[in-house]
């Protein structure tokens, strides 16, 4: 049988990245077996509907490279499947249980339902649930007749349609990632099936769906474990062939205790979906991994390990790399911690190993017109100090990248380039700014006020040299020195392609500022 998986997520806000991560591991399962990845939204709490959501998905899924191979929504073969466009079908599926005595009609009002939970609740029951027992003191098509059904159905009684649960039958499923799973039947209520508006629950179209669109493997996250018996029932209850189940570990705090949420990401200043969203009914945004400045390779190798493992020493995967080493063996069961730090580390890989023209479009954007908007610490970057038409640009990205985790900290990290020091660091000026310094910087400045030739690294690295050596000091001893004139700091990226990039004027005043308030 081919293998078919489905992503199905609720457009009831952002995509969160536990989410993203659930349509990884099918996307990855499904290439990997050469099967089909399915996208089906399952809107059909139109009371949780958030406008946006769905477009928002298809965006981050995009974004990400996880490619949708099937859909028969609205807007052509390859949109999602709706789930509130089929909202007739599923009401046919509903009555074939009611007709094979599997599931009932209940008529009873929301007070109703309050009022015997409350009885339950007084007389210390474990459960306050509608079930097999309960169900027998309920107004529902099993304490009514038939012909009281049909009055109520005639006039208009809104009611829901309830599956009927056996309390005496075990039931069993074996879970990819957790083994046997052995549930008593009694331990189930009678869950929904269809809603008083005709709109199914989770649990009729999910399963419904599932068996229509073939779907061979359910990978999804644990929380819907203590949903799996009940669904592995009602496929009992259809005489259908169950899928393959998969429930995926938690994503934990990073610390390690508890499930992960926006509170915690909040708390530490991490985002938790996968791109900007901005909530269409409050205005509020909640930043996004793309936003801050994660590359898509970097998110989706962070995400492949956050549960599973190629069981070897590989950490750096692409996309088709994954693929090849995947499998749903080798996730385990326990909770995966979610180590920002660790996102940060694959962020700085990928961005090293990127080329200096690839790195330049993300800087471009970030320019943008002035460049004013740039900030670091709170404090504008002065980005016109510097030429930054596309040569000088690659040179930027050849400097800092190796230094960087982010693709803005390019910028934002090289303020020596765009303010020249107003103060130069303390340490650096006792140890290292001496005679021989002086002596040195001095004759270095009048050296390249004559030197007419290109302003590249290599030539100033030369014309440093050779006026270092012509003064009889040593070039090494005073290198930190004129670093520092430069920078204000004694440490940073490859001095000379620093100066390269300022260009001749900015680095001759530099070096003239230095010389006046450190001799002072």
């Amino acid at each position: 049988m081919s293998v078919r998986v489905r992503f199905a997520p609720s457009p009831t806000g952002p995509l969160h990245i536990g989410g993203v991560r659930t349509a990884l591991y099918n996307y990855l399962f499904a290439r990997k077996n050469g099967g089909k990845m399915l996208l089906r939204i399952e809107d059909t709490d139109q009371n949780r509907y958030v406008p946006g959501a769905e477009e928002y998905i298809l965006e981050s899924l995009q974004w990400l490279g996880i490619e949708i191979d099937e859909g028969q929504g609205v807007g052509g073969p390859h949109a999602p499947y709706r789930q509130s466009e089929r909202k007739a079908m599923y009401r046919q599926y509903a009555e074939q249980l009611i007709t094979a005595g599997k599931a009932y009609y209940a008529f009873d009002t929301a007070d109703e339902i309050e009022a015997m939970r409350q009885r339950l609740e007084e007389a210390g029951a474990d459960a306050a649930q509608y079930n097999a027992i309960t169900r027998v003191q309920m107004t529902n098509s099993l304490t009514l007749s038939a012909e009281e059904v049909q009055q109520r159905i005639g006039k208009g009684d809104p009611y829901v349609i309830r599956i009927k649960i056996d309390p005496k039958q075990e039931i069993r499923f074996k879970d990819i990632i957790r083994e046997w799973v052995v549930v008593h039947a009694s331990t189930l209520d009678d869950k929904v099936l269809l809603k008083s508006d005709g709109m199914p629950t989770y649990h009729l179209a999910n399963i419904v769906d599932d068996h229509l669109m073939g779907i061979t493997h359910v990978i999804r996250g644990e929380e819907w474990l203590p949903s799996a018996p009940l669904h592995v029932l009602m496929y009992q209850y259809f005489g259908w062939e169950a899928p393959q189940f998969a429930h995926l570990p938690l994503l934990l705090k990073p610390e390690g205790n508890g499930k992960l949420s926006k509170r915690d990401a909040d708390l530490g200043g991490f985002p938790i979906f996968p791109l900007l969203w901005q909530d269409p009914n409050t205005g509020t945004t909640a930043r996004g991994f793309r936003e801050d400045g994660y590359l898509k390779e970097a998110l989706v190798n962070f995400l492949a390990f956050l549960g599973w493992n190629p069981g070897t020493e590989q950490e750096l995967f692409t996309m088709d790399e994954l693929i090849e080493a995947f499998s749903l063996e080798r996730i385990h069961k326990a909770g995966a911690r979610f180590d920002i730090a660790k996102a940060k580390w694959f962020n700085q890989q990928y961005l090293k190993a990127k080329s200096d023209e690839e790195l330049v479009d993300s800087l471009q954007s970030m320019v943008g017109g002035s460049g004013a908007e740039q900030t670091h610490n709170g404090k504008p970057i002065n980005l016109q100090t510097v030429n930054l038409k596309q040569d000088n640009l690659l040179k930027i990205c050849r400097l800092m990248k190796d230094r960087v985790t982010f693709p803005q900290e390019i910028l934002t990290e090289a303020t020596f380039l765009f303010d020249a020091p107003d103060t130069y660091e303390e340490a650096v000026v006792t140890s290292k700014w001496n005679a021989d310094a002086v002596k040195a910087i001095g004759a270095y400045i009048e050296d390249l006020k004559t030197y007419e030739g290109d302003f590249l690294a290599d030539a100033v690295k030369a014309v440093w040299a050779a006026t270092t050596e012509r003064e009889g000091i040593k070039m090494g001893k005073v290198m930190q020195a004129l670093r520092l004139a430069v920078t204000g700091v004694g440490h940073g990226p490859d001095l000379m392609l620093t100066m390269e990039i300022l260009g001749k004027e900015e680095v001759i005043k530099r070096l003239e500022k230095a010389l006046d308030v450190l001799t002072s």
